[in-house]
């Protein structure tokens, strides 16, 4: 029987994570690479494409991709884009989720990277019984993820 795990990136200004996860949140592989040098967004998706398949090459297990998880500045939940992020080389609507979708054929969702983050508190860490809490990123760029009322609903 195969595990299921998930990709999850983290689109920082400076460095990009990326990690293959299990549902209990347990991490199984990861690296990071420089976000940064790449000019067209393209070449970057190549070099991330690349990173995610090696990272599959490193498991000794049998596994399936399940899903893909983006956080990333000024990512827009609901179009797939990243726009207009102040601390990204690419500049205006990034198409993003279509992008990454030539490469993989799973599901894949992205938010704001510091809602990413309360998501992962809400769902993993300290705020799991919290109803309101909002976490602050403090990075090559600054953002905060709001958990109002029990709920991810106000977030865009």
């Amino acid at each position: 029987m195969s595990k299921k795990l998930a990709v999850g990136i983290d689109i920082g200004g400076t460095l990009t994570k990326v990690g293959f996860v299990d549902t209990k949140g347990e991490l199984y592989a990861h690296l990071d690479f420089p976000t940064q040098g790449y000019s067209d967004v393209d070449d970057y998706m190549s070099v991330l494409a690349s990173k995610i398949q090696y990272l599959e090459k490193q498991l000794s297990f049998d596994f399936e991709m399940v899903g893909l998880g983006i956080g990333a500045p000024n990512a827009n939940y609901y179009r797939g884009t990243i726009e207009h992020a102040a601390n990204l080389e690419w500049k205006g609507i990034i198409p993003f989720v279509s992008k990454v979708k030539a490469h993989f054929n799973v599901p894949i969702y992205m938010t704001n990277d510091a809602n990413a983050a309360a998501i992962g508190e809400v769902v993993y860490g300290d705020a799991k019984k919290m109803r309101d809490f909002m976490v602050i990123t403090l990075g090559t760029g600054l953002g905060s993820g709001i958990y109002a009322n029990g709920s991810f609903d106000l977030w865009t």
